[in-house]
């Protein structure tokens, strides 16, 4: 008897603003990753985000180790893009006094 290994896609969907997320949820990628690197195991991804199914995660952790260098890239991409994006919110609202512009907001 021979046994036929089917090909299981990666459970990952790049989407328009070029994010990866895992397929059918707005988990992302950079989640899975960070919370594998902070020692949590498959188990416990899927207990904090009940939207994953458990297969799909450890899929998602195959293809974080098999290709490291490449996720760690986007990953590094990613950390660019949200200080870029960072600066530019606080270059349009100066964060000092956010409470007391608030609060004057609140009072007219």
């Amino acid at each position: 008897m021979t046994i036929l290994f089917p090909a299981e896609p990666v459970p990952l969907e790049v989407h328009p603003d070029g994010v990866v997320r895992m397929v059918g949820t707005r988990v992302t990628l950079d989640t899975i990753v960070a919370a594998f690197n902070q020692g949590a195991t498959a188990e416990e991804i899927v207990f904090q985000y009940p939207s994953l199914q458990l297969a799909d995660v450890y899929a998602t952790i195959c293809f974080f180790l098999r290709h490291r260098p490449y996720v760690e890239l986007y990953l590094q991409e990613r950390q660019q893009e949200a200080t870029e994006i960072r600066k530019l919110n606080e270059a349009k609202s100066e964060p000092q006094g956010v409470r007391d512009r608030l609060l004057a907001r609140q009072t007219q």
